[in-house]
């Protein structure tokens, strides 16, 4: 069996795990929901709301995408701010539509290192940072969020390591880039502060979809298992998060005794706008490929 054939088969078996767990996840979610509340509440979701989500959703992908280009700069990788924008909605696109294969991360990387030489492990410390340093401003938000929770008179006990986490995630963050990544270390203050605008900018996204199906009550309950449900997604278990989300919505709005309904239906939702959000990474290729300078194609 030769490397290319191996690849190809590992791939394909990546991706029908992820095509059974995703399918598997929302079985197992839509089969105990209203299903009937539940597209109700998705058709009669209101399009002026649903504009607003996906105006902040792409304002946290902008400044997402000026955060990786703070850690390209930091290795000696100097991009434009417009080119690392459609590079970074490519990404976003391969992520989302082309599951189990090279990634929006690696596809980054792969045309990071043929376009500008630098080595792979280089330009994966920057990819790989970017990600850490946004999973600890997802981890201090969510505990922020879960003090005003429902979830704090639920567990008054708990709520001291809540406070623990807020306390601690970004000393840790801080000791971390010291001993790990100090080529980071003069950007470690913008890119904090840029990760919590990141997740902020997209809970506010979230806000927008539960006021668009006119959803008013224990906002903090839902906008905080968005949160969490978040967290749930880092791992690409399932295609784009699809079903790992919905399934922390439910089990966590059961264990509430809040409306499912709601929850699943924010989640979808959100779903939708960050797959319309990606289709921009497939039209700025085309662009690219227009105006006679193609990124080069993904490696099979």
């Amino acid at each position: 069996m030769t490397k290319a054939s191996s690849s190809i088969k590992s791939k394909v078996l990546k991706t029908t795990v992820q095509l059974l767990l995703t399918v598997a996840a929302l079985f197992i979610v839509l089969r105990k929901t209203d299903i009937n509340q539940l597209s109700s509440l998705i058709r009669h979701a209101h399009p002026g709301y649903l504009l607003g989500s996906i105006l902040f959703f792409n304002i946290s992908k902008v400044v997402n995408a000026v955060r990786l280009n703070r850690f390209f700069k930091a290795i000696g990788l100097n991009l434009s701010a417009w080119y690392n924008l459609k590079l970074y909605y490519l990404g976003m696109f391969y992520n989302l539509f082309l599951p189990g294969g090279i990634g929006g991360d690696g596809y980054k990387i792969y045309v990071l290192k043929k376009n500008h030489g630098l080595a792979v492990i280089n330009i994966f410390s920057a990819v790989f940072w970017d990600r850490v340093s946004g999973i600890f401003a997802l981890i201090f938000l969510s505990a922020l969020l879960i003090i005003p929770s429902s979830f704090a008179a639920l567990y008054p006990g708990e709520m001291l390591w809540i406070w623990v986490i807020i306390g601690v995630s970004y000393p840790l963050s801080l000791l971390l880039t010291w001993l790990f990544y100090r080529q980071f270390m003069p950007v470690f203050l913008i890119t904090a502060v840029e990760s919590l605008v990141i997740q902020g900018t997209q809970v506010i996204s979230a806000w927008f979809i539960l006021m668009s199906m006119s959803a008013t009550s224990h906002q903090i309950d839902y906008l905080a298992i968005f949160l969490i449900s978040s967290v749930a997604t880092i791992l690409p278990l399932t295609i784009g998060g699809a079903g790992a989300r919905e399934v922390t919505f439910f089990y966590a709005l059961n264990h509430l005794g809040l409306d499912v309904n709601t929850g699943v239906a924010l989640s979808l939702i959100f779903f939708v706008v960050s797959a319309i959000s990606s289709l921009v990474g497939i039209l700025s290729r085309i662009r690219h490929e227009k105006s006679g300078e193609a990124l080069p194609a993904m490696e099979e």
